[in-house]
């Protein structure tokens, strides 16, 4: 049945209503982020006793460190991209399916190298790793799709990894989303981290530019960084609850646009800042993480991303200036709507079609009968699912 847009039109009046009127709000708050940003660029060091505090009070706090550069930096790149070496890999995953005939699950990587320059046609690397059985089996129970999700970040970048040590020049290694891996705490949470660790080791020791691609990204890591600078420090429940600036994100403060105020012009990048999270105290010495924001719009659509870089690349104006020249030179491929183009050939071959997925399913059930193993049947209620017949996963 379709949506009865009869019934929840009084809901679709008030929300746009109360939108209306926060957005009001809102904009006396980024006057404010605004304020602060300026106050504030040219002396990190305040602020950044600030978040020392703020953290011994609250162990949990998440938001940007000061970096050496002002906070109202905005640098620009020309370095030449001509030979370099860029790798990017990306992941889809098949969740185990309690009402399908057989149960499994399946994790797809599609990496990709590209020689910049080079007018070589991209390199291009599956890998296929199916769980079954006791494979699909945790602590707590079956294997979820969180937990599966966490398997497939941590494989991307081990992928990477190994193919990076291959090449004979330093790589630009590039994934999808934050180099900071999240997941539930327990002991398959820090299984994941170490391995993951171990990848950003070697990428290190390969002497590679690691970094995390975040397309509009929804934190406000450096706005809450600047309320702290109007914060009662020392109680942390006061702390957690002061928030002055709520609703401000970092995307609309290194976005914004209009005759007074643009931060980054296209191409620019911001100042490199530290993170401050509970989970980011795992990534110590050269391997703790670091971010920036680079507009990769042009001049009528700025288009802001966060970009997050271990310290061995926030520590090397080469490796920065690099990456963030081969960022924007992959996301204009892309035209209007900037994306690495590396990181979408990389969720194209990463992709699993449904049509794949049952070619899979029938791969099993056959071959477990041709070993005398009479495969479940699919559940009813996914049999009547299957009525209509599926096109998508």
């Amino acid at each position: 049945m379709p949506i009865d847009f009869l019934s929840i039109q009084h809901a679709i009046d008030d929300a746009a209503a109360r939108m209306t009127e926060q957005e009001a709000a809102l904009a006396q708050k980024r006057e404010r982020a605004q304020e602060l940003l300026e106050e504030h660029s040219a002396d990190v060091t305040r602020l950044r006793r600030a978040v020392e505090a703020a953290s011994d009070a609250d162990t949990h706090l998440r938001c940007a460190i000061p970096g050496d550069e002002p906070l109202r930096a905005a640098i620009g790149s020309d370095a030449r991209t001509t030979g370099s070496v860029v790798l990017a890999a990306d992941g889809s995953q098949i969740a185990p399916d309690r009402h399908a005939a057989v149960l499994f699950a399946l994790i797809n990587i599609g990496a990709v190298v590209m020689r910049t320059g080079s007018g070589a046609a991209p390199e291009v690397h599956t890998f296929s790793e199916l769980l079954t059985g006791e494979q699909l089996e945790t602590d707590e129970a079956m294997l979820s799709e969180d937990r599966l999700a966490l398997e497939r970040d941590t494989l991307e970048r081990s992928r990477l990894s190994e193919l990076a040590k291959n090449i004979a020049a330093p790589a630009i290694v590039l994934t999808d989303g934050p180099l900071e891996l999240w997941g539930e705490e327990g002991a398959g949470y820090k299984k994941a981290v170490e391995a993951h660790l171990g990848s950003l080791s070697r990428l290190q020791a390969a002497e590679a530019t690691a970094a995390g691609y975040v397309d509009r990204p929804g934190a406000d890591l450096v706005v809450r960084m600047l309320e702290l600078s109007l914060a009662d420090l020392k109680d942390r429940e006061v702390l957690r609850k002061f928030r002055p600036l709520r609703g401000v994100s970092d995307r609309w403060l290194f976005g914004f646009r209009n005759s007074k105020f643009q931060l980054l012009q296209p191409g620019e990048r911001s100042a490199v800042f530290g993170l401050q999270s509970s989970a980011s105290r795992r990534y110590t010495g050269a391997l703790s993480l670091h971010f920036f924001y680079l507009n990769v719009g042009d001049a009528g659509h700025p288009y802001p991303v966060r970009v997050e870089v271990p310290r061995w690349v926030a520590q090397s104006h080469e490796k920065l200036d690099v990456l963030q020249a081969v960022l924007v030179e992959q996301c204009q491929v892309m035209g209007t709507r900037p994306y690495p183009y590396i990181l979408h050939r990389a969720h194209e071959t990463a992709v699993v079609s449904l049509d794949e997925k049952r070619q899979l399913e029938t791969r099993l059930m056959q071959e477990m009968m041709r070993r005398g193993y009479e495969p479940d049947t699919v559940s009813s209620k996914q049999s009547a699912k299957d009525l209509a017949g599926r096109t998508r996963m």
